[in-house]
């Protein structure tokens, strides 16, 4: 879910402001934005997450500006016709500027707003990304009940769910993506807390198995795809506390119909924090909200990607109370992020600890290993 420099989000902020919007290819170095600045403690301008309040649709799948930040995210595990294994991730991030009581211009922007796009081909081990900026004005970018989107990237709400269309030089997604079960509202009522200070929360749910169709684009060639996706929703401001340097995010689909979230939110002093949390899915939608002290997620294997970093990317994960001892392993290693945010993001195998037998797929996020500070979501 630290910050390296509020001058970088400064000229980052600027920057689209004066361009409008760029698409930025991860293949020099970039500079790293780090998300604590907007996770961290908010202006004053800004509401914060302080209890449960009802969580209405469609109209909390729309922005809120009142908020610091929030985000739309889609992840999941997708087959070809032809046998080959993708993963995907396609996320939109808004983050509040602070401005004045009014608006006087359309050209004034409220809020800047980043997409990330990413495409993990199992067969070639190739990590495809790619991600844009835009400004909170002149349509730019935006979130209504209806649609999400920045520029030619967006999802469109449909009658079964959501319909992604997104594509970059070399690759690109088109999908279908239908509700099998009820939305979850994750903490206590879609309240979220994730420290003990005033306003350590977010507004969290998750749509946890999105039956999934369509399109991936690699290297102009169109590929039939299906499988499954998750999407997770958060808004609040001043989130996460001082002492949160990082987490470790999971979402599983099982082959028994199961669906498994947990984070780790790790403290400083490398262990977890008590507000770590997840939930557990029936194949009935039903659900049962997991707490530190339910669940275990231990790392087994590091691997050590550019400039020496090392990300731990072999996890033994149990719910004792559940019967789940599992190994989650990466598909492949590389799938890294390497834009103006860093992080690991990839598609995961879900296997049985004891015996290695195939029990699922997933997606799992690692932030706060790079120069040991946090950098993302």
């Amino acid at each position: 879910m630290r910050l390296k420099a509020i001058v970088i989000l400064a000229a980052i902020v600027a920057l689209v402001a004066w361009l409008g919007w760029q698409t930025r290819s991860p293949t020099t170095p970039a500079e790293s934005l780090l998300l604590d600045q907007v996770l961290g403690e908010a202006p004053e301008q800004f509401k914060m997450v302080l209890g449960p309040e009802p969580v209405s649709f469609p109209s909390d799948h729309a922005a809120h500006p009142d908020y610091r930040s929030e985000w739309w995210y889609f992840t999941g595990n997708l087959d070809g016709l032809d046998g080959r294994r993708f993963g995907f991730q396609f996320t939109l991030f808004r983050f509040g500027l602070e401005t004045g009581p009014e608006r006087d211009s359309a050209w004034q922007a409220d809020a800047t707003w980043m997409a990330h796009l990413a495409l993990s081909d199992g067969e070639r081990q190739r990590f495809y990304q790619r991600e844009r900026f835009a400004r909170g004005a002149l349509g730019l970018a935006g979130a209504t009940t209806e649609r999400w989107w920045l520029r030619d990237w967006s999802v469109e709400a449909t009658e079964q769910g959501w319909h992604l269309v997104a594509h970059a030089e070399d690759f690109g997604l088109e999908l279908e993506m239908a509700l099998t079960r009820p939305i979850v509202l994750q903490g206590e009522a879609g309240f979220s807390r994730k420290g003990p200070e005033r306003g350590n929360a977010s507004r969290y749910y998750s749509a946890t198995r999105l039956a999934t169709r369509g399109e991936v684009v690699v290297d102009q060639t169109r590929l039939p795809v299906e499988g499954l996706a998750w999407l997770d929703r958060e808004w609040g401001s001043g989130q996460l506390p001082e002492a949160v340097a990082g987490w470790d995010w999971f979402a599983l689909h099982l082959d028994d119909g199961r669906d498994l979230m947990l984070y780790r939110l790790r403290q400083s002093d490398g262990q977890a924090s008590p507000f770590s949390a997840g939930v557990l899915v029936g194949p009935d939608g039903s659900n049962r909200k997991l707490a530190i002290e339910d669940f275990a997620a231990v790392p087994r294997r590091w691997w050590q990607g550019p400039g020496g970093h090392r990300w731990p990317l072999q996890w033994s994960v149990s719910v004792p109370s559940a019967g789940l001892e599992l190994s989650v392993e990466p598909v492949f290693d590389r799938q890294l992020w390497e834009g103006s945010v860093r992080y690991w993001e990839g598609a995961m195998n879900v296997l049985d600890a004891t015996t290695g037998t195939a029990l699922g797929r997933g997606y799992l996020e690692l932030s706060g290993y790079s120069e040991g500070r946090m950098t993302r979501q």
